[in-house]
């Protein structure tokens, strides 16, 4: 069935029916477009909120940052802005392929169209044209007919008046035989116009407009099956990215496997552990008996009872957590005369309870933070050659804590190889499945590459982890002042040369008062310093609760000293 036979005298409803074919492609075209601007705001808003919640280049180095939650949470921030991507990436094929191409199609259409509805219009008009020409030679012909047989009439009249003369019959006859002449002339006209319009009738019925109409209809159909793949585009624009959003999806299910509860607690174990050893037990000390006062190890002077400890300290924390971690707290009591000097084994240091060297070779071990405010004070309170070992021992923790940027730099760098490696290899995954999308050899020089910066980096993420662990320590001279056997150079003292072995000392900390001794205090234990009374010294650091007061003489030395035995007045 085709228009052309069926229908072909519905040239109106053939022109309005393709017009409204048009109109439907172009609601379509239009269609896609607001899809395509859809897809592109949800890209830019998914980017902006991964933007929004990624962290900051600052706040890369925090602690946190190292918990397998948060590294999973920038895993999801990161292929949700991967999948951003894709969503942009099938907006513009949407547009490329769909919206571009139908409007193009569309044009062509539009042309064609107007050239075969030209065509049945100038058909329809010479036919109309035929048809007037016969219409006029058919009224000629009835006119002049009509003529003639008046024209016969009024000369067989006046043949038979017997009062006309001979002139006027003649006359009569002659006029009645040039009239039926004209009437012939214009019925012989009016059949051959008949002919004409007959003929083009028929070619106007049986091959022009079936013709035109079969054209059209062609033209139809085929907007019909370009629109049907602009539909079928609409879906496979879609699905020739969903194997990458299921990389995606899958990066995100595995940022959420990868999270591990148990190291997560190590590392917070491993990031803040400061080697803290519980204190031992208060002794009880009676002074009714008159017995010698005795400090144990937790304590700076002499216990406290009941009423004392919810003294000055009733409305502060226990002092685990307080904001500098002092041994335990203690306050001496206001005597109205001096209190009897505390024996050979008396009150332990505030920063140390056992050797100084040993305790800092410890703290060492246990983490990398050194105790640098803790080096200062036995600097300046103990012997010249344990001062020189402090020294030693604050160079070596100096390079072991750059050391440590050196490794973190060296893990972030091969954390950026690593994932750039895993996008690599999303992205052949994808091309294997859709080789039309690229070919997946040309990853091949990228991937080689990537695997080479991977290896490089872990082979020496390796060598400075053994240089990490090696213990840093063993160049320090023996107390008698003779090396260990470990100093002996070796090749890793070259890593070492990569950092500065200069130690400047700190500048000393500004007083912010002065204090009175009002009695006397041997400053026996470590850490402590010996006062006379009278004598004037300068504050620098206050009471911070424990009874305990850092001060320095005019010569240099520092120490601590029971904020009860002085008279303190700070600077305004």
């Amino acid at each position: 069935w085709t228009w052309g036979k069926s229908i072909v005298d519905q040239c109106d409803i053939i022109e309005k029916h393709t017009q409204s074919g048009l109109e439907l492609v172009e609601k379509y075209v239009k269609f896609v477009k607001e899809r395509t601007e859809v897809e592109q705001n949800y890209a830019k808003q998914l980017r902006n909120l991964s933007k929004k919640y990624n962290l900051k280049r600052s706040s890369k180095d925090e602690p946190e940052c190292r918990l397998s939650s948060y590294q999973s949470f920038l895993d999801i921030l990161n292929e949700t802005n991967d999948y951003a991507g894709q969503r942009e990436l099938i907006a513009e094929n949407m547009m490329m392929n769909i919206c571009i191409d139908l409007t193009k199609y569309l044009q062509e259409l539009k042309q064609e169209r107007k050239t075969y509805l030209m065509e049945a219009k100038k058909a329809q008009q010479s036919l109309e044209s035929t048809f007037k020409q016969l219409d006029n030679s058919k009224k000629r012909f009835e006119r002049e007919w009509r003529e003639a047989e008046r024209a016969a009439q009024y000369a067989e009249k006046t043949d038979q008046d017997i009062n006309a003369t001979k002139a006027d019959v003649e006359k009569a006859k002659q006029q009645a035989h040039m009239r039926a002449h004209v009437a012939e002339e214009c019925k012989n006209d009016y059949a051959a116009q008949l002919q004409k319009y007959n003929k083009e009738q028929s070619q106007f019925y049986f091959n022009d407009m079936p013709l035109i109409f079969n054209k059209l209809q062609d033209l139809d159909e085929r907007r019909v099956r370009k629109l049907a793949q602009g539909y079928i585009l609409f879906s496979d624009t879609e699905k020739h990215v969903m194997p990458i959003i299921g990389k995606c999806l899958e990066g995100i299910t595995k940022a959420g496997t990868n999270v591990n509860e148990k190291n997560d607690s190590m590392v917070v174990i491993e990031q803040n552990k400061s080697g803290f050893e519980r204190p031992g037990d208060v002794e009880f000390e009676d002074y009714s008996q008159g017995i010698n006062r005795t400090s144990s190890d937790s304590s700076l002077g002499t216990p406290k009872g009941p009423m004392d400890l919810l003294g000055k300290n009733r409305n502060k924390n226990f002092w685990l957590f307080s904001k500098k971690s002092k041994l335990s707290p203690s306050t001496l009591p206001p005597f109205s005369t001096p209190p009897a000097p505390s024996p050979a084994n008396g009150p332990s240091s505030p920063k140390f309870g056992r050797d100084p060297l040993s305790y800092c070779l410890k703290e060492i071990n246990k983490t990398v933070k050194p105790r640098i405010s803790s080096f200062r004070t036995l600097r300046r309170s103990v012997s010249p050659q344990r001062r020189s070992i402090m020294v030693l021992i604050h160079t070596s923790c100096s390079l072991l804590k750059r050391l440590q940027q050196k490794l973190e730099e060296i893990c972030k760098e091969l954390q950026k190889e690593v994932d750039q490696s895993e996008a690599l290899g999303k992205m052949k995954d994808v091309y294997e499945k859709n080789p039309q999308m690229g070919d997946p050899a040309s990853l091949a020089s990228q991937i080689s590459q990537t695997s080479q910066n991977i290896e490089r980096l872990r082979g020496e993420l390796n060598k400075c982890c053994l240089l990490y662990r090696k213990p840093v320590l063993c160049f320090l001279p023996s107390p008698d002042g003779a090396q260990s056997d470990e100093s002996t150079p070796d090749s890793s003292q070259a890593i070492y040369a990569e950092f500065d072995d200069d130690f400047e000392d700190d500048e000393l900390t500004a007083p912010i008062g002065k204090c009175t001794a009002m009695y006397n205090f041997p400053g026996a234990s470590e850490g402590t310093i010996a006062m006379q009374e009278g004598e004037v010294l300068a504050v620098i650091e206050e009471d911070k609760g424990d009874g305990w007061t850092r001060v320095r003489r005019n010569n240099g030395d520092e120490g601590y000293i029971p904020s009860s035995y002085v008279s303190i007045s700070l600077n305004k």
